[in-house]
């Protein structure tokens, strides 16, 4: 007979690990089903070895700003060790005894839809188990890497976030295709960790183009400072590797070609929905999966599925698809009590998801952008501060640089968007969400005075250089 759970969450990585501990709080069953590490994406691949990669690199660089000290050079082989730590050496032994601990149901294997309110699971030892969901299930498969369909790429085995993050060298000549999060963040790791030839080869204008235009143009300006060569407006046409592990050439579509050792793709990401038998419940393999507020499939009528984090498209990132997760389980619990009028939903979202770029300087952004806010329709009005001029920012170091923006609308005289560039400024961001997601006036903000001398200044700055 099939085994039968109140949720079924497909899906191990952090979106489906919190989907099952608040339905398992509302009272429910729940199982979840992973055929790789419990954790996901980015526990092992993402968000924490990059960071465990990275923080040296911006360590060293906040040294570089400061008189009277100095470092040495970065010790590769430790920071490499430190990320091994970092993602438990890739073993998910801790975290499969967390989801028991809900308690959960831990299943190791591939699931796929089949039908209604059932997973087929084919499981890790080969073999096959059956489940099925009085209430829900949840899909939290999340996103891999898209690699473009330039003639030879995918034959010259580049890497993706997965080998760029669990490297075991820094090679000598990287080449990253991409101007994104991933692309500016690993160049930058690599590069600082002993990549002499790093060069960035972004197809569009400019770096971090769905941001403000100054936060791409001040890291592509750091990255020209410290070696990166940043090449805009530059198509890869064709990729050569003759031999496994051996020089790759990357031609151009303007220039000579270029070589490298390794060639990192770094220009974009895809559901992981290929394989998942969506066919089986009325909807179409591959894609996101479109959800309402309530993370409930709108091409589902029976109401009976639901997807969280990256396979819905709302939001690719962690902390989003936490949230998201969050809202499910609750709405799945409430509506199993007969609560269908229950206010759990995604707001969030449509505010703007808060995001940081891990990068000297870095970037960190909520809420729209001037250009978007505008585009939406609001009377937006955007107010600038070099957050150099700061007191607390100056103390930091000599040569800080770093510049503040907040979007304003014009017609309720509260924040649309905040976005910050700088070293450290990362910490700055989630007074910005506060701000920005409870629309707070901002004559009311005037009076959350910061203190001095903190980078944190500059909320007073802008506040001043809009008119207070």
């Amino acid at each position: 007979m099939p085994d039968e759970f109140d949720v079924i969450v497909i899906g191990a990585g952090p979106a489906g690990e919190n989907v099952a501990d608040r339905a398992v709080r509302g009272g429910l069953t729940a199982a979840i089903v992973e055929e790789r590490l419990a954790g996901g994406e980015c526990s092992y691949w993402a968000c924490v070895p990059s960071k465990a990669l990275l923080r040296p690199v911006d360590l060293a660089g906040e040294v570089s700003r400061v008189p009277g000290m100095s470092l040495g050079e970065i010790d590769v082989a430790a920071v490499l060790a430190r990320r091994d730590e970092a993602v438990s050496r890739y073993d998910d032994g801790g975290q499969v005894r967390w989801i028991e601990g809900v308690p959960a149901e831990f299943v190791r294997g591939r699931g796929r839809l089949d039908g209604p309110k059932r997973v087929r699971v084919t499981l890790s030892d080969g073999g096959e188990r059956v489940l099925t969901a009085r209430q829900a299930v949840v899909l939290a498969t999340g996103s891999t890497a898209a690699v473009p369909p330039v003639p030879g790429l995918a034959e010259a085995r580049p890497w993706t976030s997965h080998e760029v993050t669990a490297a075991t060298a820094v090679p000598e000549r990287l080449a990253v295709i991409g101007g994104g999060v991933v692309a500016c963040e690993m160049a930058q790791a690599m590069h600082g960790l002993g990549a002499r030839q790093t060069t960035v080869l972004v197809r569009g204008g400019g770096l971090l183009n769905r941001m403000e235009p100054f936060a791409g143009e001040m890291v592509a300006e750091s990255f020209t400072a410290a070696g990166i060569d940043v090449r805009t407006h530059t198509d890869v046409v064709r990729v050569e590797r003759p031999e496994p592990g051996g020089k790759i050439t990357v031609h151009l579509s303007d220039g000579p070609p270029l070589e490298a050792d390794e060639l990192l793709v770094a220009t974009g990401r895809e559901p992981a929905t290929g394989d998942l038998g969506l066919a089986s419940v009325g909807l179409a393999d591959g894609g996101y999966v479109e959800v309402d507020d309530s993370m409930r499939a709108t091409g589902v009528a029976e109401g009976w599925l639901y997807a969280v984090g990256d396979v819905n498209g709302r939001a690719l990132l962690t902390h989003m698809g936490k949230y998201q997760a969050r809202v499910c389980g609750d709405v799945i619990a409430a509506r199993a009590r007969g609560d269908e009028l229950c206010e759990m939903r995604d707001l969030a979202d449509h505010y703007g998801a808060p995001q940081v770029v891990f990068t000297d300087p870095q970037v960190c952004a909520v809420g729209r952008t001037e250009e978007a806010a505008r585009k939406a329709g609001f009377h937006a009005r955007a107010v600038d501060y070099d957050l150099g001029s700061v007191t607390g920012a100056y103390l930091l170091g000599d040569g800080y640089r770093g510049r503040a923006r907040a979007v304003v609308d014009e017609d309720r005289r509260v924040l649309l968007g905040v976005t910050f560039v700088g070293p450290g400024v990362g910490e700055l961001l989630h007074a910005a969400t506060i701000a920005v997601t409870a629309e707070v006036p901002i004559d009311r903000l005037w009076h959350a005075v910061p203190s001095f001398p903190t980078v944190s200044e500059v909320w007073l700055r802008l506040l001043e250089a809009y008119g207070l």
